[in-house]
């Protein structure tokens, strides 16, 4: 038989398992403009006792490629992640593609990690093209004959859901996600364009006075079964 006690705690419990939930709403909505960035969702469950449970899962849906024109710009028309290293040696993965070229000449993430092995752009280059299949090639100044430079390639993983989410837009492997594997026959890198964030704002609104009715109506009833609480313990005095 349920207490007053127990039915404010577990009123409660599922009030702050609704803030959880508007937190991650307003990350993601943050987040808006980010590119790349995959949001997250904070599904919630009502167990047998009537308590909620949240749970958070990240959509790694694609996201709109929006035109930058930039050469070093890509933007991923599908499944994959691009190996980013640290200057540590860290490899990290990321669908971040606003790349350039670093001090030393080499192509690098927005926030400065080495992308792929290390392509390194040769000083005296005119152009540079980024082929679907990853393939960068350069043309120098006063020649005719393109120069390949490297490849950046993709990985994908089995269980993209069990990767592990770091600052910078990245993410790293884990048991759960399994560990990365090349895409082969890759031909979805858009050179001139970046993926935007996968957020859907107006799903987010809607979500937001869903959770907000919820929250009125938890902290309502908290209140009507303290003051039951307090008038029972009257009674028995």
């Amino acid at each position: 038989m349920a207490t007053f006690q127990g039915s404010i705690s577990k009123l409660i419990t599922n009030a702050n398992t609704m803030f959880d939930a508007f937190g991650y709403i307003s990350t993601n909505v943050a987040n808006l403009n980010t590119n790349g960035f995959k949001a997250q969702r904070f599904e919630t469950y009502l167990n047998v006792d009537g308590s909620l449970e949240g749970k958070i899962r990240t959509d790694y849906s694609k996201g709109g490629l929006m035109r930058t024109g930039r050469d070093l710009d890509i933007g991923i028309d599908g499944a994959g992640f691009v190996p980013v290293t640290s200057k540590n040696g860290s490899i990290a993965y990321t669908r971040d593609g606003s790349f350039a070229v670093n001090a030393e000449g080499y192509i690098v993430s927005s926030d400065g990690w080495l992308v792929a092995d290390g392509i390194k752009v040769p000083a005296n280059y005119n152009k540079l093209n980024i082929k679907t299949d990853g393939t960068v090639t350069v043309l120098k100044t006063n020649e005719t004959k393109w120069e390949t430079i490297g490849k950046i390639p993709l990985v994908i993983f089995n269980n993209p859901e069990g990767l592990n989410k770091l600052e910078g837009n990245r993410v790293t492997e884990t048991s759960q996600s399994g560990k990365a594997t090349l895409l082969a026959d890759n031909n979805s890198i858009k050179q001139g364009t970046l993926e935007k964030a996968n957020v859907d704002i107006f799903a987010y609104v809607n979500d937001s006075l869903k959770l907000n009715g919820s929250l009125i109506s938890s902290t309502r009833l908290v209140k009507v079964l303290d003051d039951l609480y307090r008038e029972a313990i009257n009674l028995r005095q």
